[in-house]
């Protein structure tokens, strides 16, 4: 018998963008063994600095966690893309040094979570449904440095990392840009379950799901 919990932001808590469809956590649920127990903790508009919240309202059976969290973090910082260089080479260190001080509250932030479930599932950010194709290749490779961050820590500590860039691959699999529809949060919810379901079986080497 296990007990997922899912933390983070709007993927997982992402009912309010599925027009009535099945949210992330329904679709857990229904993909579950039997037995098993899924809770959502995730909040959305949450940031790295809210897990700790969520984590002290962990039920007290909880033993797997999975977590995806970082992309409204890299979105408040996203005013570096309008700032002014005179180089490419500025361009590149704005977007590296806010990428090692993600890194740097990504690692502090996850250590906590560690505690609870040394084989706790993290998510890369995804890119998002831009509707202008130029502004989406900007999301894309600005993403790179953070997502490299993500599966950097994730590969130190013999996580699974589920790639949410591959997941989440087609236009359907959003509502709107940067909220996942119910058709990616299936996608979403098999990753989860495929993941929680093996992740006690695996020795300590990173697998990435997408």
């Amino acid at each position: 018998m296990s007990h997922l919990v899912l933390l983070g932001d709007s993927i997982f808590d992402n009912g309010a963008y599925t027009a009535g469809a099945p949210a992330v956590i329904s679709q857990v649920r229904k993909r579950i063994p039997i037995g098993w127990r899924a809770t959502l903790a995730a909040v959305d508009g949450a940031t790295m600095a809210d897990v700790a919240a969520q984590l002290a309202q962990l039920p007290a059976d909880a033993d797997r966690l999975i977590l995806s969290i970082g992309g409204n973090d890299v979105l408040q910082q996203a005013d570096i893309l309008g700032a002014p260089v005179t180089t490419s080479a500025e361009a590149i260190e704005l977007i590296g040094a806010a990428a090692r001080r993600f890194e740097a509250a990504y690692r502090d932030m996850l250590r906590p979570c560690l505690q609870i479930d040394r084989h706790t599932t993290i998510c890369t950010v995804y890119s998002g449904n831009f509707p202008e194709p130029a502004f989406q290749r900007i999301a894309e490779i600005a993403l790179t440095p953070f997502n490299d961050a993500i599966i950097r820590i994730g590969v130190e500590h013999g996580l699974t990392i589920l790639d949410l860039r591959l997941i989440c691959s087609a236009p359907t699999d959003y509502a709107g840009s940067i909220e996942p529809s119910s058709i990616g949060g299936g996608k979403i919810a098999e990753a989860i379950v495929s993941a929680a379901k093996n992740d006690r079986s695996w020795p300590r080497s990173a697998r990435i799901i997408g």
